[in-house]
């Protein structure tokens, strides 16, 4: 891609290194990161200087398609996004969700073309970081290779335990288990409000991530709301019993591997 082109394409605007936005972003990255792994002082300023892109993106946009090949790796900075297959028959299997602090990519530093796609569930802010000083970065700082690979496995141990769950529980422990992973990541990335937090899946994404008609989002989440135990209301998610929703769930955190637990 021309790098003239890319800086002005729509939605996207360029930062200079070291300037105060390019710290707040960075940092946000790092947060994230340090809730699984060690990073000393020079991997910090190995981090700093790392530069990026911005891009906004509307509720449903498509940041990355199947089949592309990027040379940026997206960093979640507000908002959320969710990883998807696109079916022949148009249908999506949503696979992960992803807020601040994720990479929902960061396998592209690795595999030279996309085999999912990834979307903003509601509006999103995305910083995107250049493979090639990634990849510089983690020569010149190996632990910083270590903490994004880390990052990555833990993705694919949040996909082992998807396939788990969508076939081997049944309908409310399915959806019992998404809300508790969501709020555990929510409140260890410290964007959750005591046992609440922002998840603004609509009910048709709910059914394509747990493999639900409508009609078993809507009766599964009428259940979970009379047993006391959550509410998924304008966006928000609300746990009214964190021990009931976990037992419901089944739900063991030990796959999402925090060197603190938030919970």
């Amino acid at each position: 891609m021309d790098a003239r082109a890319d800086r002005t394409s729509c939605g996207i605007r360029s930062h200079s290194k070291g300037n105060a936005v390019l710290t707040k972003v960075l940092d946000v990255l790092i947060r994230k990161l340090r809730e699984h792994s060690r990073l000393g002082r020079d991997d910090l300023m190995e981090l700093h200087g790392l530069s990026h892109k911005m891009r906004q993106l509307r509720s449903g946009e498509d940041l990355i398609r199947q089949g592309d090949l990027p040379g940026v790796s997206a960093l979640v900075v507000s908002g959320m996004v969710g990883r998807y297959h696109l079916l022949p028959n148009g249908k999506r299997q949503y696979l992960s969700f992803h807020m601040a602090g994720d990479m929902p990519d960061s396998q592209a530093l690795f595999i030279e073309r996309m085999d999912h796609a990834v979307c903003a569930i509601g509006p999103a802010s995305i910083a995107l970081l250049p493979h090639r000083e990634l990849i510089r970065a983690f020569h010149r700082r190996p632990p910083l290779s270590f903490a994004i690979w880390r990052e990555t496995l833990i993705d694919a141990a949040i996909f082992r335990e998807a396939i788990t769950n969508n076939s081997a529980r049944t309908m409310p422990a399915r959806m019992a288990h998404l809300f508790c992973e969501l709020l555990y990541r929510a409140r260890a990335s410290g964007l959750a409000t005591g046992n609440s937090c922002q998840v603004p899946i609509g009910l048709n994404q709910l059914g394509e991530t747990l493999g639900m008609s409508i009609a078993t989002v809507n009766r599964t989440l009428q259940e979970l709301r009379a047993a006391y135990a959550v509410e998924l209301r304008g966006g928000e998610l609300i746990v009214g019993n964190w021990r009931k929703l976990a037992e419901l769930g089944q739900f063991d955190p030990g796959y999402l591997h925090l060197k603190k637990p938030p919970m």
